[in-house]
C-alpha cells in the first residue's frame, strides 16, 4: 500500500522518508502543504508540534522523521538500510543524531536555507544568520569527515539511514559560497557524489520535488 507523504515541498525531513522509500522501492504519494500550513488545526490533529512529515500508511500515522524512516526500512522488503553489527548501527544513529541536532541548525537553516531557499521564495536573507552558522557547521563537517574516515559509506560498504538523513541535510550544501568553502578538499565531497549517482537521490532533488509538488500547496 502507497505511503502518503504530507509535508511541504522540499524539506529535507520530508526528503528523508522520499528517499527512504526510494530505496526501499515503496510508492509513496505526497499531500503538499503551504508553508505555514503545518501550524493550522487540521496539520496540528497530525503533529501536534505542528512539524513535517506526518506518514499515512494503511491507517497507521507517524511523525518524526529519524521514526519514519526507520520504519520504512522495518515494514518493507528491499534492501536492508540498517546494518547488522551493533556498533554499526550505533555508527548509524551517531550519524543520524548529528544531522539531527548540529548539522540542521547550522549548515541546513543558517546557510542552506539563506543561500538557496530563500532566495526562491523573496524572503529576506539574514546574513548574521549565516555567519553565526560557519564555525559550528565547520565543527560539524569536520565530525563527519572522520566518522566517514576511508569508508564509502557511513557504516562501511553499503547505504544505511545514515547517509540517507545525512544526504538530505547536505546535498545542497556545496553550492553555496559558504559551504564550498568549507568542505573545499573534504572525503565528504566524495561521498556525495557517490550519492548523487544514486537514482534515490536524483529523484528527490528538491527542485525536482518543489517543481512538481509546490504549486500544488499554494
Amino acid at each position: 500500500m502507497t505511503i502518503v507523504i504530507h509535508t511541504i515541498p522540499g524539506s529535507p525531513f520530508a526528503r528523508m522518508a522520499l528517499l527512504a522509500c526510494e530505496e526501499k522501492g515503496v510508492a509513496w504519494r505526497m499531500q503538499p502543504m503551504a508553508p505555514g500550513q503545518h501550524k493550522q488545526p487540521e496539520h496540528l490533529t497530525r503533529h501536534p508540534f505542528g512539524r513535517v512529515p506526518v506518514i499515512e500508511h494503511d491507517g497507521y500515522w507517524l511523525y518524526e522523521a529519524q521514526a519514519i524512516v526507520r520504519y520504512i526500512d522495518a515494514a518493507f522488503d528491499g534492501p536492508a538500510l540498517t546494518p547488522n553489527d551493533p556498533k554499526q548501527i550505533g555508527r548509524m544513529s551517531q550519524v543520524m543524531n548529528i544531522m539531527d541536532w548540529y548539522a540542521m541548525p547550522s549548515l541546513t537553516s543558517g546557510i542552506g536555507f539563506n543561500r538557496v531557499v530563500a532566495p526562491i521564495f523573496g524572503i529576506p536573507v539574514n546574513e548574521e544568520a549565516v555567519q553565526a552558522a560557519i564555525e559550528p557547521g565547520r565543527v560539524c563537517l569536520k565530525a563527519l569527515e572522520q566518522l566517514l574516515g576511508a569508508q564509502a559509506y557511513f557504516t562501511g560498504d553499503n547505504v544505511s539511514l545514515a547517509d540517507l538523513v545525512a544526504v538530505a541535510h547536505l546535498d545542497m550544501i556545496p553550492g553555496t559560497p559558504e559551504g564550498a568553502q568549507l568542505m573545499a578538499g573534504s572525503s565528504l565531497l566524495g561521498w556525495l557524489e557517490r550519492m548523487a549517482a544514486r537514482p534515490s537521490v536524483q529523484r528527490t532533488a528538491m527542485m525536482r520535488i518543489m517543481a512538481e509538488y509546490a504549486p500544488a500547496a499554494a
